[in-house]
């Protein structure tokens, strides 16, 4: 990418805070960044990823982090959007267990460092293992085992439950059965995204850079495994991004041959203003990514809730989800306005009225020490 001017993206998207991590002994090169925490702390999951460089890496932080704010506004949240990028080869670390420990303790005590303004969690690349050493420095961590857990599964419930909206919206039915889905990825996310497709009666076409999980989900459900790069040009009905970000664009656009663009990946959509119009005028709905995959943030939220975790509670909000999609995809049919220009005013006008109530002392502010 070209050369990214870091604080002149701050400035037009609102960024309250980036941050570097290097520890030299562990070989810790992280990136933290909080976009806004009018409605709460921020909140996102910790991404292990080989970046090519410092700026692709920091641009990506960035974008997720904003994806966040929006994404826990539209899902209720009285948090904030944040998100931390750890540049690297995860597959190196997970081979030397002593260096893994002291890895993520040393994230661990950055993160205490920054007093609960940051709560991280799983994300691409990362473990509930890796959050249980994170947590020997700080409670500033989410996913843990013995409480909400990893989130994947959450996740994958909520994109589930947004294609049935979809398919509602646009065959008048809330069913995938007798669908084809073309999924793209095939972690922790999109596994279990196969799981419910299957069990609801869907046709399943998978791609994956590692081919195991491509055999796994083949073996499993029964779906038929095509190459990486076929993805786009497949004819299906649905096709499910759930891999990395912005596989939405000038170049996939002319490609695609489904109906719906729904999935578990964040910031699908490279540019939105240029890319959701172009989906648009191709007649293909797009469920809006931040709310689509909202099911993971609700469960981890729950941990931090008064009373402890309780799953209950959250699949009831994760299921609400369909409700919220279903709504957006209809007042998008009725006013000719885009899913994502909608879904985007939602969760802004949440963060304007907070933002807009009268400073009033609490004692929360000050805590007894």
């Amino acid at each position: 990418m070209e050369k990214f001017d870091k604080f002149a993206y701050m400035d037009k998207y609102g960024y309250e805070q980036l941050n570097y991590f290097y520890d030299k002994n562990t070989g810790l090169k992280a990136i933290t960044c909080i976009h806004n925490t009018v409605l709460g702390p921020a909140l996102g999951g910790s991404r292990f990823w080989n970046y090519a460089n410092e700026d692709e890496a920091t641009y990506d932080a960035m974008r997720l982090a904003r994806g966040m704010t929006y994404k826990s506004s539209l899902a209720g949240l009285a948090l904030g959007g944040g998100k931390t990028v750890i540049w690297g080869d995860y597959n190196i670390l997970k081979k030397d267990p002593v260096r893994r420990e002291a890895f993520w303790r040393a994230f661990g005590r950055y993160l205490e460092g920054m007093n609960g303004r940051y709560i991280t969690a799983e994300d691409v690349g990362t473990s509930t293992q890796d959050m249980v050493y994170i947590n020997m420095e700080t409670n500033h961590v989410v996913g843990l085992p013995g409480r909400s857990g990893d989130p994947s599964p959450y996740t994958a419930l909520g994109v589930y439950n947004s294609m049935l909206a979809c398919c509602k919206h646009l065959y008048g039915k809330k069913s995938v059965e007798g669908k084809t889905v073309a999924v793209q990825g095939l972690g922790n996310v999109g596994y279990y995204l196969c799981k419910h497709l299957k069990e609801g009666g869907a046709n399943l076409i998978v791609t994956d850079i590692h081919k195991d999980r491509v055999q796994r989900v083949v073996d499993e459900f029964g779906a038929k495994a095509i190459a990486p790069d076929e993805i786009y040009s497949v004819e299906c009905d649905i096709y499910a991004p759930c891999a990395m970000g912005a596989t939405i664009n000038d170049e996939t656009i002319p490609k695609l041959k489904c109906s719906i663009v729904c999935g578990g990946a964040n910031n699908v959509l490279r540019e939105a203003k240029i890319h959701g119009k172009a989906l648009s005028e191709k007649s293909i709905i797009y469920a809006p990514d931040y709310l689509a995959n909202a099911g993971g943030v609700i469960n981890v939220s729950f941990e931090k809730l008064d009373g402890g975790y309780n799953e209950e509670a959250s699949l009831r909000d994760i299921n609400y989800i369909y409700d919220r999609m279903l709504d957006i995809l209809d007042k998008s049919k009725d006013t000719g306005e885009l899913t994502y220009q909608i879904a985007d005013k939602l969760a802004e006008a949440r963060i304007e009225a907070v933002m807009r109530i009268n400073s009033i002392f609490t004692h929360k502010k000050y805590p007894s020490q």
